[in-house]
């Protein structure tokens, strides 16, 4: 067959030396494509699909470079410093062009864009649309794309409607809409903003908000210098990557939310927090190709994973756990120091040494954060992601050493540590530090179940003596009783009439310090629980617990906390609890006890609004409720109450009606301060454990001549918890 003449193809003869120089150099085939020639292209796609070594940064672009042509200003040849002298120059001239069509009256079809661009929803600097500048202007000048779809352009006056309908906390910058739409565009593009991201004040607020209401992810944040960074130009390379930034969008927008719809099944759904979180999941994926940014990206699939978790997305929570700790062994994020360089064997960390101590805290607390997010993700008795054995890395520093940034040497303890279940030292406890080991605890718990179970010929039975099992004694006395015993007497729970009525804010870390230990000892002992024996040891153990975290969260609904902002592992731990309960009232129904049925009806109700009340904010509350009312079937269908579901009592200390009626604060009263999760609980302080900050809870405490909450008074001891006369309040008591 005869080959094909140059003439018969579409790309006509190159003349000597117009091809790029890297293809003559190499003696391959060029295109003399401009700006870069498709080999040059293909081969520097090839290089950056590699993840590049530690201090080496990839080329920006393909590095074809071309012989100067008479008439043609090559990119290479040309002045950094001179190229951007003359993008000024040309959106100089853009911005004059545009006044002038302005001024000389009604706009054109050209200008259709800008007025458009007006009328989006105010509070996001990525307003904005790809402007028909010219060919000049495109070529070198990249605009943002509209981020919002285009049903969510609206016309002005629906925005000035719709903000006097929305009364929430989130800031509504509207006079962006009066500022010129020429110079939003140009100040955009001119300024290096991600265009996504919401304009700085909003942002700023957003971040605010995230630090004093979000619960999960503020700790692997080093909040001054990260304060600083965002207060940086755009382009500078301390500015914090934009996957946080909008990872952190998404988790604030549950405190200061804006258009949230309510789905069917009575949860929300908060259209700029799923904005943002998409946003954050194409950062992932592009991370998962390149391997460019891996470390902050990390850090915002770990924000994001708590945004899910309090969605009760569960596929999505399942599918970032197993991300994010798969990811984190190579960067070595498991190794003592968060660095290894004496195994020669294996691969070394993809991330160099840590510069500093704040560097090394931040990754230590990334780590710890990942690995009691797959505790939590793994309590429905699912295998852990990391096995226990398998983590090397000490337990960070208190939160206030992090966050000064003071000298101190790495924590002693690690999850070898013999006793670190029981032994706190001074200088390295916080609220914080407790919680990992509580969360780590609950996670023997799990390991104890899944592998007991793995390779069992049957399931555990009620009829089973749990004890014989190996192992099963020392971890119900550690869970039981040893972790909340051990605990430094400044943490230790207080008795109800030693509780100050002259302090603020609660330590939501601390309480589920308290809550958590019972939880894993419902997990424990739930199996084995046999409601015909009442002298049954686990028995006493799953009903002693429940009634604990009952007790705590009427203890809690004497403050003024709103409790949608405790930690989103708090639902799960009511939920155990109303499991327990559902037992016992079966129990009290098939033996006829009508007294004590009413009242485990009114406890299993107090945990079921709890919920219903946490889910307001964040849906995983309602999703357990919902679960909750679908295990309840039986009893709702064998009870002789005719509203089970309704029975109500006294709950809050400023309501006398039922606990379904929406409370009524008193008319001067101010809610107390927001919790600060970054701000740490020190065994330095001389303060009562809970609760800090002097402030407002005078209002809200419950006087003495106030009936007190019906407290949890049936155990299997017949062990009542009387409420103190002295304060009117609920009084601790556990069962031995």
């Amino acid at each position: 067959m005869p080959k094909a003449t140059a003439s018969a193809t579409n790309r006509p003869a190159l003349r000597r030396n117009q091809a790029c120089r890297p293809c003559r150099k190499r003696k391959l085939k060029c295109d003399a494509a401009r700006p870069h020639c498709s080999t040059c292209v293909k081969q520097w796609q090839s290089l950056i699909s590699v993840p590049a070594p530690p201090d080496y940064a990839h080329p920006a672009e393909p590095q074809c470079v071309y012989d100067p042509v008479d008439g043609l200003a090559l990119a290479p040849d040309t002045n950094p410093l001179e190229k951007i002298r003359l993008l000024e120059e040309e959106v100089s001239k853009l911005k004059m062009q545009l006044q002038e069509q302005r001024n000389n009256g009604p706009s054109g079809p050209s200008q259709q864009p800008l007025r458009r661009l007006s009328q989006l929803r105010p509070g996001s600097a990525s307003s904005s649309l790809n402007l028909e500048f010219g060919s000049q202007a495109t070529s070198s000048v990249q605009t943002p794309s509209l981020p919002y779809p285009k049903d969510r352009i609206i016309s002005a006056h629906m925005h000035d409607s719709d903000s006097r309908d929305n009364n929430n906390n989130s800031p509504e910058l509207y006079e962006v809409r009066h500022k010129s739409s020429t110079d939003t565009i140009l100040e955009i593009i001119y300024s290096g903003w991600n265009p996504d991201l919401p304009e700085r004040s909003v942002l700023e607020h957003y971040i605010d908000v995230f630090f004093k209401c979000d619960p999960c992810g503020p700790r692997i944040l080093h909040r001054p210098s990260f304060l600083a960074a965002v207060r940086l130009d755009p382009r500078d390379s301390s500015f914090p990557h934009s996957a946080i930034l909008h990872a952190i969008c998404a988790s604030a927008s549950r405190w200061s939310s804006r258009n949230v719809a309510t789905l069917p099944d009575g949860t929300r759904r908060d259209e700029f927090a799923e904005f943002h979180a998409s946003k954050t999941r194409q950062y992932i994926d592009k991370t998962m190709a390149t391997g460019q940014d891996i470390f902050p990206v990390v850090q915002a699939c770990i924000l994001l994973a708590w945004y899910f978790y309090q969605e009760g997305r569960w596929v999505e929570i399942w599918i970032f756990a197993g991300f994010q700790t798969r990811v984190a062994i190579p960067l070595r994020l498991n190794y003592p120091g968060t660095f290894s360089t004496h195994n020669t064997t294996s691969p070394g960390g993809y991330l160099p040494p840590p510069k500093d101590l704040r560097d090394l805290e931040s990754r230590r607390r990334t780590w710890w954060t990942t690995i009691i997010f797959d505790r939590i993700v793994s309590v429905g008795g699912w295998i852990h992601a990391i096995d226990e054995r398998d983590i090397g890395t000490e337990l960070p520093l208190r939160g206030e050493d992090f966050d000064s940034e003071q000298l101190m040497p790495s924590n002693p303890q690690d999850m070898c540590t013999e006793d670190v279940f029981t032994t706190h030292l001074p200088k390295y406890t916080d609220s914080f530090l407790l919680l990992i080991k509580a969360v780590m605890l609950f996670g023997r718990v799990t390991d104890f179940n899944v592998r007991g179970n793995l390779r069992a010929p049957t399931a555990p039975s009620k009829f089973q003596d749990p004890f014989e099992l190996p192992g099963f004694a020392d971890l119900d006395r550690l869970v039981y009783n040893d972790f909340i015993e051990n605990l430094p007497s400044m943490f230790k729970m207080t008795s109800a009439n030693e509780l100050p009525g002259n302090h603020g804010s609660v330590d939501t870390d601390l309480y589920m310090v308290h809550i958590i230990p019972h939880a894993a000892t419902i997990t424990l002992h739930n199996p084995y629980l046999d409601m015909t024996d009442l002298n049954r040891i686990s028995t006493s153990r799953c009903i002693d617990a429940a009634g604990a975290i009952l007790s705590a969260y009427f203890k809690l609904s004497e403050t003024s906390l709103d409790i949608s902002r405790l930690h989103p592992f708090v639902a799960i731990c009511w939920y155990l609890a109303a499991v327990v309960q559902v037992q016992v009232c079966k129990h009290f129904i098939e033996i006829g006890d009508e007294a004590r049925e009413d009242q485990i009806w009114g406890e299993i109700n107090v945990l079921r609004q709890a919920m219903i009340n946490y889910g307001a904010r964040s849906p995983i509350g309602t999703r357990q409720e919902k679960l909750l009312q679908g295990l309840m079937r039986e009893i709702v269908r064998l009870t002789s109450q005719k509203q089970p579901l309704e029975v109500g009592l006294p709950l809050y200390p400023f309501s006398h009606t039922t606990l379904f009626v929406t409370p009524t604060l008193p008319e001067n009263a101010q809610m107390a301060p927001l919790p600060n999760p970054s701000t740490s609980h020190s065994m330095d302080y001389d303060s009562p454990m809970f609760m800090r900050d002097p402030g407002s809870l005078d209002l809200y405490c419950r006087s003495a001549g106030n009936p007190p909450p019906l407290p949890p008074s049936w155990s299997p001891h017949e062990l009542q918890q009387s409420p103190s006369p002295e304060s009117g309040m609920v009084r601790w008591s556990y069962c031995a």
